[in-house]
């Protein structure tokens, strides 16, 4: 049980490491939503299922449902903006 512990910990450390350092906005996410799972593991180990069931609810879904969406507007802005450029570049 107590390399459980530190196996979570040490994964909960790194995926909040990897979370900061990543360039890529989706990895970011997948990372995130990982760290959250694994919260949630850890207080069901801590016998709170009421918190466990929050941050995997808030932390993992929600959460993350709200920040893959925020990533597509991001990505679709972008291509009408590359939309508008080519069709300036078309009236010179």
């Amino acid at each position: 049980m107590e390399f459980l512990n530190i196996l979570l910990l040490v994964f909960i450390i790194v995926c909040a490491v990897a979370v900061s350092l990543t360039k890529n906005l989706f990895t970011s996410i997948v990372i995130f939503m990982s760290q959250s799972l694994a919260m949630s593991i850890i207080w069901i180990m801590l016998e709170s299922p009421d918190l466990a069931v929050t941050e995997a609810a808030v932390g993992a879904g929600i959460t993350s449902l709200l920040l893959f969406v925020t990533l597509k507007k991001i990505h679709a802005i972008d291509q009408q903006k590359k939309g508008a450029t080519s069709h300036g570049q078309d009236q010179e």
